[in-house]
């Protein structure tokens, strides 16, 4: 079968196309490339450039393609640039799957995988979230991801869907598909660490064991195989589902800085900030309904994402021209 990848040279995207290619999926990328790159592409995968927001194109491709199925994990994910510029991100996140179901339904595919996020669930008042977990976004990003799952009910008819809610991805399963966002907490930690300044602390005064906010880590493969198992249970037949993706255990940002100095051998200075925006206090995921009916599972934990994330990090500075001895006394001093 041939899958639509919208998204797919950003950075869970490029590891969803690796993992969807290597099961012998025939995959297409439709990515604008404003945060993705060509380059983490494997060869032989069509690329076209364009937006999601333009239907034509995606029906275009859809028809070229003969495609099977979309996994649609194009969108603007940035929590605190959505509260400054929230219509900005309805326009591209609902607007987006807007487009492509109106694609979809034009060119008679009927299978999707829909990346939704932890941020659907806001600051939730359980120590781990399951999917009747109450949905109550704190800011406009994770109202988007709202909208949208109600969008794929509201087409209803015979669309088959699965809404997978990813959790906070980080690491890598290749350094050349490393994070290159400054929105997640290990490419702000490691990008401080290149430049000898502290790290940034957003906030120690939650009600969390240390004060600083708890979050649930999972590695791009894991997301990546995730999507794979989506795939597999649309192709069995009609379905519709939603599911969390986490690893199911919650790490504190001080308890991530202690893993990096134990993996890097160096000391990890901080200093604390205040909250940012739309920042909610702890959110873990329960894994358990898409073990149970996906047969999913993840399969890294915090030391193996940290320590993939520094090598990842290592290979990136070396090429970029710094040689063995200095990179070191940079990152180790």
């Amino acid at each position: 079968m041939t899958w639509l990848v919208t998204g797919g040279a950003g950075y869970i995207g490029a590891h969803t196309v690796r993992r969807l290619s290597d099961a012998g999926h025939r995959v297409v990328v439709l990515d604008d490339l404003s945060t993705g790159l060509a380059a983490r592409l494997p060869s032989g995968v069509p690329l076209i450039v364009g937006s999601m927001r333009d239907s034509a194109l995606v029906a275009s491709a859809l028809s070229e393609y003969q495609v099977d199925g979309v996994v649609h994990l194009a969108a603007r994910k940035s929590a605190v640039e959505s509260v400054e510029q929230p219509q900005r991100y309805h326009e591209a996140n609902v607007g987006g799957l807007a487009s492509v179901l109106d694609a979809m339904a034009a060119t008679g595919v009927k299978r999707i995988v829909f990346a939704s996020s932890a941020a659907v669930y806001g600051s939730p008042t359980v120590p781990l979230v399951t999917e009747t977990t109450a949905t109550e976004a704190l800011n406009p990003y994770g109202r988007t991801k709202m909208d949208g799952e109600r969008l794929l009910v509201d087409r209803g008819g015979d669309l088959s869907w699965i809404v997978l809610r990813y959790f906070n991805a980080a690491g890598t399963d290749d350094p050349a598909l490393v994070d290159h966002g400054r929105t997640n907490l290990l490419p702000h930690v490691f990008q401080a660490l290149a430049q000898g300044t502290p790290v940034m602390v957003n906030g120690d005064d939650y009600t969390t064991r240390d004060g600083t906010g708890v979050r649930d880590y999972v590695h791009p493969a894991d997301l990546a195989s995730a999507n794979l198992a989506a795939v597999s249970r649309l192709m069995a037949g009609p379905t519709t589902g939603v599911y969390n993706v986490g690893g199911g255990r919650g790490h504190s940002v001080l308890e991530v800085l202690a893993a990096i100095e134990a993996v890097s051998g160096r000391p990890v200075p901080y200093v604390v900030g205040a909250r940012r925006p739309g920042d909610p206090a702890e959110v873990v995921a329960s894994v358990a309904k898409i073990r149970s009916e996906l047969d999913w599972a993840p399969e890294h934990g915090l030391d193996s994402i940290i320590a993939s994330e520094w090598q990842a990090r290592l290979a990136d500075l070396t090429a970029a021209g710094l040689p063995p001895a200095r990179l070191h006394q940079e990152l180790r001093r």
